[in-house]
């Protein structure tokens, strides 16, 4: 009984889906979105993407919370609990391994949007800058060690507390508070971007598709963006299903979550490009110094500026707490079932693991010549770190869960599981045939897409 209170669960619904589009909503939503909206083509990429957000996203959302739900365990527990005796554990362990690994350099990034809230109300960005010089600024901000670790660790305390206070008093109070205040500053900052001059140019863009640039690159950037940024296949959602009651409707909840997901990333491209337009920047040539490089030169130029980038980057801060809230209950939950161990302890411990790990990645941009570049690989540790967890870890993990629910567990299991107390599973046919015959051969696609091109998300 002890152990079961120190799992937890979700209050209501609301809870589980605003945790879950939390865990899911991040900055490959507001900040990696809307530049690779701007690289591939705009409108008709945003179309790609949502249909891949259905037809791949959806479906493995399903499975990985049906698992969670069924087992009511963490993604180590669940897969022994489904396929006892066998060697599928191991891909619980490799999605609580991959959670911890991409919070300790998320954590870093999520810094940075702490450090930059700070010094745009310091006033750093408050006069006209170049973006070279906003992108020296950048660089002696990450080039210093103490900025870099400082706020590392401010971040992954922000993180702690947070789940320290377990499942319903402390992820689902603070994602019911985070959730809204991150649609409202949302919404704020992108009516305020689609009424500067030029702004209709940018709007034009986005939503209106010109199916001549879709090119090969197009369709991959558009299925990995709708595969990662669900947060798929590190095990966050069979966590996170596993606090779901069993009168939940598994296919609604998961239905609110990508759309509350999706939602976000489309509206943050409509605040971000209209704004690429009002200075004369080509959106092509953002790129993925959008936001720490870009955008500070732009808030300059802007009316209310000052206001708009405050906002922005409290904006961004946000997203990223609710996205590491949910990396760090991965492995907690792992201790609290796998290890008897009471959740605050398992909290310390994993978030010093955070932390310990995080630190190669905050000094990889400057602050240490062996981090920066490192030997033989040629590649800073933070780059290396999301190749192998960000990338091949979550590819792996999601191709082998959805293997997982359509071979081994079966389909069977899943209508069984989502059916309960009298639910019916709509379009139940559809989702198998999906997550049977399609779901792994297009994530198969990323893998090699990724492999191939050298392209990483």
């Amino acid at each position: 009984m002890q152990n079961s209170q120190e799992r937890g669960a979700w209050g209501s619904r609301m809870g589980f889906v605003l945790a879950a589009a939390g865990s899911a909503i991040g900055l490959g939503n507001i900040w990696r979105f809307p530049y690779s909206t701007a690289q591939n083509g705009g409108a008709a990429f945003v179309l790609m993407y949502i249909i891949f957000v259905i037809l791949i996203g959806l479906p493995v959302m399903i499975a990985e919370i049906a698992i969670g739900r069924n087992a009511q365990l963490n993604p180590v527990g669940a897969f022994r609990k489904l396929a006892p005796r066998s060697l599928w554990a191991i891909v619980g362990m490799l999605g609580v391994a991959t959670g911890i690994g991409i919070l300790s350099y998320y954590s870093v990034i999520a810094g940075w949007t702490v450090g930059y809230f700070v010094k745009t109300i310091s006033g750093d960005f408050s006069s006209l800058i170049t973006q070279d010089v906003s992108k020296h600024i950048f660089e002696s901000f990450v080039g210093n060690p103490y900025n870099a670790i400082g706020y590392l660790f401010m971040f992954v305390i922000f993180s702690a507390v947070v789940v320290m206070g377990g499942v319903s008093r402390g992820i689902e109070r603070w994602t019911k508070i985070l959730m809204p205040v991150l649609f409202i500053l949302l919404i704020l900052l992108t009516v305020r971007s689609v009424t500067l001059p030029n702004a209709g140019e940018g709007l034009v863009f986005y939503f209106k598709p010109d199916f001549t640039k879709i090119t090969a690159g197009t369709v991959g950037s558009a299925l990995g963006q709708a595969l990662f940024s669900l947060s798929l296949g590190m095990g966050a959602m069979i966590t996170y299903g596993s606090y779901i009651l069993k009168k939940d409707n598994i296919v609604i909840s998961a239905g609110y979550v990508c759309l509350f997901d999706t939602m976000i990333a489309i509206i943050s491209g409509l605040m971000i490009i209209p704004a690429l337009y009002f200075v004369g920047l080509e959106p092509e040539k953002s790129g993925p110094g959008l936001v720490f490089v870009v955008l500070p030169s732009i808030f300059a130029e802007m009316p209310g500026g000052f206001i708009f980038g405050a906002g922005f980057f409290l904006l961004l801060s946000v997203a990223a707490l609710t996205s590491t809230i949910s990396l760090l209950e991965v492995a907690v939950s792992y201790l609290v079932d796998e290890w008897k161990l009471k959740r605050v302890k398992a909290v310390i411990l994993m978030s010093m693991i955070a932390f310990l790990f995080g630190i190669p990645s905050a000094l990889s941009f400057g602050a240490s010549t062996w981090f920066t570049k490192l030997p033989i690989i040629n590649m800073g540790a933070l780059d290396l770190a999301n190749v192998i967890l960000g990338n091949y870890s979550l590819t792996i993990g999601a191709f082998l869960i959805s293997i997982f629910v359509a071979y081994k567990w079966g389909v069977k299991s899943v209508f069984k599981e989502v059916e309960s107390n009298n639910n019916i599973f709509y379009y139940g046919k559809f989702w198998a045939f999906m997550v049977r015959f399609i779901c792994p051969v297009a994530i198969f696609i990323i893998f090699v897409y990724i492999i191939v091109t050298g392209e990483y998300f």
